[in-house]
């Protein structure tokens, strides 16, 4: 059985945004995955109907997803940082993603998706597959 209640679905070609889930192993029942991963695409579609290119935090417990902004904002505040952390990381998510885009030669900016929305029954289902497939988060770079 999965170990995990949250998946985070991350730009698994950018070195920072790997070094930031690496980050997550401090954290219990945060699993990571690429958005690059085939389930990763699958669940998207299904959220979303059109995979976006951006952060997400799925919470199968509290049947949420959390996408750009509210992603960054969510994590900042399960690490257990100050609540004006994550305001800042929420109020300069689209600074600090251009940053790391031109940093990591990206070459593509996310999608402007920062809500948090209903989990969707039929990604739901997808969700056990997701985690499977959660890598756990990279040891170097």
């Amino acid at each position: 059985m999965v170990a995990y209640d949250s998946i985070l679905i991350y730009d698994g070609e950018c070195p920072y945004c790997s070094i930031a889930a690496r980050a997550l192993k401090r954290l219990d029942n945060i699993g990571s995955i690429s958005w690059y991963d085939d389930a990763a695409q699958s669940f998207l579609t299904a959220q979303f109907d059109e995979p976006p290119f951006a952060m997400v935090l799925v919470d199968r417990s509290r049947n949420r997803v959390y996408a750009g902004r509210s992603a960054a904002k969510e994590l900042a505040e399960r690490a257990g940082t100050p609540s004006l952390v994550g305001s800042l990381v929420r109020r300069n998510y689209d600074r600090i993603a251009s940053v790391v885009g031109t940093a990591s030669n990206r070459g593509r900016d996310p999608d402007d998706v920062h809500e948090i929305y209903q989990l969707r029954t039929d990604a739901r289902t997808q969700f056990d597959q997701l985690a499977t497939n959660a890598a756990e988060p990279p040891e170097t770079l």
